[in-house]
């Protein structure tokens, strides 16, 4: 029970060995003193509450904002003392904004629950009692023995026990996890290989020992110990034996294997950083400005209470005629009273914080979300995919990107390899309907309609099938045709390949007629042009990536000794001596120029002699105890050497469309791009060339391959001090995972230092955390940028959640990152209207809504203090209690949150094809110290304006009554509120640039509303009121015309010199915003078409609003 709690409350007990022992289908030992071992469940929670900790852990999280406490803190002294207002003005707010952001915050949180019981209650099959049993994926425990069909994902982290093939091994895609779309090959051990049947697994008994869960994917180390008739087997198990969750099983019918890892134990699991509250950087600004008005307001109080108090040492203000002291005020404590008097000070100009701020940003990220969902620029119609907002917190954050950081293979290319040229011996070939035709042949040409390929060419393609690691899938080798029909026609074979390039080309190959169709034992079979010629495998030499070229030895059928080698060209044109090496060069440059990934292609043929010697050393090589490595790379270079060049291939990695735009457009607005991969460093740095994140003109440094400190430091010196010799032209940087590891862990600060001065910086062979790291290192640098991730598979996650902004897409890889991330768009291109238009468009909303509020509390309440002054600091309320309380909540609150929903200070197209206007927003420049002064010091002249405006023009003896009457404090306090509610709606039409009939609804129907409140409620006697002190006073105003000329006068007073201001500015020191603007007035004055603009901007603001125009008009939010 109390685990239970602790798991529920977030707390789990720390694993008490370093190893686990885990008993086969949980066949513990029968002797009484084994106590077994206690393992997490298979749940995956990427939720951030329970049911048992919302309550606390939502209104912990919400008091931690300074407002919500501080409005407690008045609540409760308002509850405890006798202050001047009731304690419904400050308690009602308060309740009414913690109740909205809980309910918006749970609603959040239970899309998030939704989707992790959609992933724990997926169907997967058991082995218990004997049979397959179904049951769902979080009942697993450790111990079950799972099984896995073709294409499943895993559920849980399995030890493979067997498979359909007799070797026991199976193929296996983990695209989600690291990004790398190629198939790895994963072996059981012999004895239990041997056990096809659910029947054998069943009486299999077996312990494995092995380390306790850690989140490194490419690390496990155990053993497993079968128990045979008398006999006790042990076995090493190693990465080769271990099923990763979220990886899939390809290429095999079915595994069985035994869970190791469970639930939030799992290596994916573990690679996710755990869900924290992302904080925006305006809320942070929001945070400082309450506590400069938390010292305003405490600074107005206690010189309210010192003034009160100086006024008081003489007698007759004391205690005057009209108001003697009972005999307990006399009696009472000095220091008591001054403290009560304080309080009641700080009760009465508490309004200075505007609690409703929080409310109105809470509704206005939480409905302008659904503007996101709703833009059908960001609709992707082949997949009917929207974008999806999982966070409303973060929309402004969008308009103040400094860094992206991003995923390659899916994010930035759709996954897909495609055979685009290729070079045979000097000619460049291109595939036309399945025939290899040389450049600037055609259909129509002479020589263009060939059914037969010549010598060179077939041999080049041959190469091509026999050099690789492709397999086919098991159905289709089956039978004694294989794959050919008896007519001759081929079948299409389905490949499988360690490397997508390897796919493309046999495929290609397949295509114009040499047929790769499998492997038989130690051959491998070729099919060209119908005929089938079998060639014996004697050796491969594998790719590593210092070499950068993969060889095979085959026998071909007539005996002969073939070596077939391809790779990198920097590996294969130095060893060539023969064949078309200059023109085969130049092609090369010229593919890579295009953004093609390379390989060229080239032979050797062996005298019996020579293989005899190859033989020999290759063995020897093979078997050494010591330095087995460096042996096999010299026989290697032996091996592969004096070869006859064959040609080159060109094979392009698909980029997604308009991706080279979007990351021109984000280097344009100011935006850095790093990427981030998994991926191989000449993959990576190809991809990164043909998407135009490195330029053909950038110098490109590299920290790759380094193995120990001192030589990564040394390489980190140069790299920093050919920036500073080289600081003209632009520079890239590539760095691989391991450096990564040896830079971050002594010089964290120097190699900083290379990345801020190099435009494009590319991490290849990132491990999941690795990647999360390298944004934690950006984010809590001293400048603080602010950071975006986006990335599309369950690698990607841990840097998504540790970004300021995360973003998943779409993909082909699972569903991980898009449920981890705080936005989701289908495709990377979409990027740059989310930042360009919706990020800058709520950013300046958002900045303006902030200030204005202050502006128009600050407007509000210092007349309050002022008016001290002439009542002798007695605490008497310049305004009645209901103006109190319905001032932000009613008469001003709705302008400001409409203008926050639809304010478009420059057309969103404008704002899309200029990403130079993205930086004028850059750094917080909306909320930074100087446009807050400039507001609150508005605020303050303002609030002088109409409290000494309204004081000069009634007089001391001023009658503004036709009978002769004069004025009251309640007729002066509401010209006060008049004039202000007036004003600060016109101020915040003065900030609106795009009128919709919403806007002008809301602003004059907010002036109207409270005329026709005041007038309803100072003209009827209110039974339920135990006072009315403001019967008929607003009546009583407005029957005279010298109020209705200081109203005027003074609202002009104020908004004069704000407009004065605003033009002077702009014509003299105009940002590039404000000419973007000037630009769009005089096209539309002189074009005379500016109502059918204004009409075109209303139709693009309806369509967002319109959820029914999309073709699934249920929307996302």
């Amino acid at each position: 029970m109390l685990r239970w709690v602790r798991q529920q409350l977030g707390f789990d007990p720390p694993h008490q060995s370093d190893t686990r022992t885990i008993y086969i289908a949980n066949r513990f030992p029968q002797h009484g003193h084994y106590v077994p071992q206690k393992f997490a469940d298979n749940r995956i929670i990427s939720s951030k509450y329970t049911v048992w900790n919302f309550v606390p852990k939502n209104l912990f999280e919400q008091f931690r904002r300074v407002a919500n406490f501080y409005f407690l803190i008045i609540f409760l002294v308002q509850l405890m003392i006798d202050t001047p207002t009731s304690p419904i003005t400050s308690g009602l707010p308060l309740f009414f904004v913690i109740t909205v952001t809980a309910i918006k915050q749970g609603y959040e949180d239970w899309l998030r629950h939704k989707a992790d019981n959609e992933v724990n209650g997926a169907p997967v099959y058991v082995v218990r009692s004997g049979g397959l049993v179904k049951t769902r994926s979080k009942n697993i425990r450790v111990g079950d023995i799972v099984r896995v069909a073709k294409d499943e994902t895993f559920p849980v982290d399995l030890v493979l026990l067997s498979s359909d093939r007799v070797d026991g091994s199976c193929h296996v895609t983990t695209a989600s996890l690291d990004g790398e779309t190629n198939l790895k090959t994963h072996v059981a051990v012999p004895e239990t290989a041997v056990l096809q049947s659910v029947a054998n697994l069943d009486k299999l008994v077996a312990v494995i020992e092995c380390q306790q869960p850690e989140a490194d994917l490419y690390r496990f180390v155990g053993r497993i110990t079968v128990s045979q008739q008398t006999e006790e087997i042990v076995r090493p198990l190693g990465p080769e034996s271990l099923l990763l969750r979220g990886a899939r099983l390809k290429n095999t019918k079915e595994i069985f294997g035994v869970a190791v890892y469970t639930g939030m134990e799992t290596k994916m699991a573990l690679n996710y950083k755990s869900k924290s509250q992302k904080r925006s950087a305006v809320e942070k600004s929001m945070n400082s400005f309450l506590i400069i008005y938390l010292i305003i307001l405490l600074f107005e109080a206690i010189l309210s209470t010192i003034l009160k108090y100086a006024w008081q040492a003489e007698e007759k203000w004391d205690e005057p005629w009209y108001n003697e002291k009972t005999e307990h005020e006399r009696n009472s404590s000095k220091i008591l009273r001054f403290i009560s008097d304080f309080l009641a000070f700080l009760v009465l100009y508490n309004f200075i914080i505007p609690i409703s701020l929080y409310v109105t940003v809470e509704m206005q990220k939480f409905l302008g979300s659904f503007f996101i969902g709703w833009d059908l620029d960001l609709y992707h119609e082949e997949t009917n995919q929207r974008a999806q907002v999982n966070t409303s917190d973060l929309n402004e954050e969008l308009g103040q990107v400094e860094y992206v950081f991003t995923d390659k293979t899916g994010t930035l290319t759709e996954n897909e390899m495609q055979f685009r040229e290729c070079s045979i011996n000097g000619i460049k070939y291109q595939e036309v309907n399945g025939k290899l035709t040389p450049e600037g042949f055609t259909e129509d040409s002479p020589d263009g309609n060939r059914h037969s390929l010549m010598k060179e060419e077939e041999l080049f393609l041959k190469a091509v099938c026999l050099c690789h690691t492709v397999q086919i899938n098991a159905d289709q080798t089956d039978g004694a045709d294989g794959p050919w029909h008896a007519n001759g026609i081929a079948s299409p074979l389905e490949y499988y390949a360690s490397s997508p390039d390897e796919k493309a080309l046999v495929e290609a190959a397949s295509r114009v007629g040499v047929v790769f169709t499998g492997t038989s034992g130690d051959s491998m079979e070729v099919k060209s042009l119908g005929k089938s010629e079998r060639y014996k495998l004697l050796h491969v030499l594998e790719f590593d990536p210092n070499r950068r070229r993969m060889s095979v030895i085959v026998e071909s059928p007539s005996g002969e000794k073939l070596l077939f080698t391809k790779g990198a060209e920097s590996s294969i044109l130095p060893r060539s001596k023969s064949g078309e090496i200059d023109k085969t060069r130049i092609h090369v440059d010229e593919f890579a120029l295009k953004g093609l990934r390379t390989l060229c292609v080239a032979y050797r043929r062996f005298t019996p002699e020579e293989y005899q010697e190859i033989g020999k050393r290759l063995h020897e090589a093979r078997t050494a105890l010591q330095q087995r490595e460096e042996r096999l790379a010299d026989v290697f270079n032996f091996i592969e050497r004096d070869l006859e060049l064959l040609g080159a291939t060109g094979v392009e990695d698909k980029l997604q469309e308009k991706v080279q735009e979007t990351i021109e457009a984000l280097r344009l607005a100011g935006i850095k791009v790093w990427v981030l991969t998994g991926d191989k460093h000449e993959t990576a740095v190809s991809v990164s060339l043909s998407c135009g994140h490195f330029h053909r003109t950038m110098n490109i440094l590299e920290l790759v391959q380094h193995k120990s400190d001192s030589t990564c430091a040394e390489q980190l010196r140069q790299l920093a001090k050919r920036i500073k010799e080289d600081h003209v032209i632009q520079h890239g940087l590539v760095v691989d995972g391991t450096s990564l590891s040896l830079a971050l862990r002594e010089h964290e600060k120097l190699f900083m230092e290379v990345c801020k001065n190099c435009s494009a910086v590319l991490c290849c062979r990132m491990a999941p955390l690795q990647k999360a790291k390298v944004v934690r290192l950006l984010k809590t640098s001293p400048e603080k940028p602010i950071t975006l991730a986006i990335g599309d598979g369950a690698n990607d996650v841990s840097m998504i959640q540790e970004a300021h902004v995360g973003i998943g897409i779409m993909g082909k890889e699972g569903r991980q990152a898009v449920r981890n991330s705080d936005y989701a768009i289908a495709r990377f291109k979409f990027l740059s209207k989310l930042l360009f238009v919706h990020g800058h468009l709520y950013y300046i909303r958002i900045a303006t809504l902030v200030q204005y509020f202050f502006y128009k509390n600050v407007c509000f309440i210092t007349p309050q203090f002022l008016y001290q002054f002439f009542c002798l600091f007695s605490q008497q309320t310049l305004y009645d209690s209901v103006y109190l309380t319905l001032y932000n909540i009613c008469f001003t609150s709705l302008p400001v949150l409409i203008y926050s929903l639809f304010e478009q200070h420059v057309h969103p197209h404008v704002l899309q094809s200029k990403p130079v206007l993205y930086r004028d927003i850059s750094k917080n420049a909306h909320l930074g110290f100087k446009p807050f002064l400039y507001w609150t010091i508005l605020g303050f002249f303002h609030a002088f304006v109409f409290f000494y405006g309204s004081y000069l023009l009634m007089g001391e003896d001023t009658s503004l009554l036709g009978n002769g009457q004069m004025f009251g404090n309640w007729t002066f306090g509401t010209l006060v509120f008049t004039v202000m509610v007036i004003t600060v709606t016109m101020k915040m039409a003065l900030e609106t640039h795009f009128w919709t009939w919403i806007n002008h609804f809301v602003t004059w129907g907010s002036i109207v509303f409270y005329f026709i409140f005041s007038l309803f409620y100072g003209g009827i006697i209110w039974p339920f009121l135990h006072t009315q002190d403001m019967y008929f006073v607003f009546v009583q105003l407005l029957s005279s015309g010298s109020a209705w000329f200081a109203i005027i006068l003074i609202v002009v007073a104020c908004l004069f010199l704000d407009v004065v201001k605003k033009v002077l500015y702009r014509h003299l020191q105009p940002t590039s915003t404000e000419k973007v603007q000037m630009e769009e007035d005089k096209g539309s004055v002189s074009s005379a078409c500016d109502f059918a603009e204004s009409r075109h901007r209303g139709e693009d603001n309806r369509q967002l609003l319109d959820p029914s125009s999309l073709p699934d008009s249920s929307y996302v939010h």
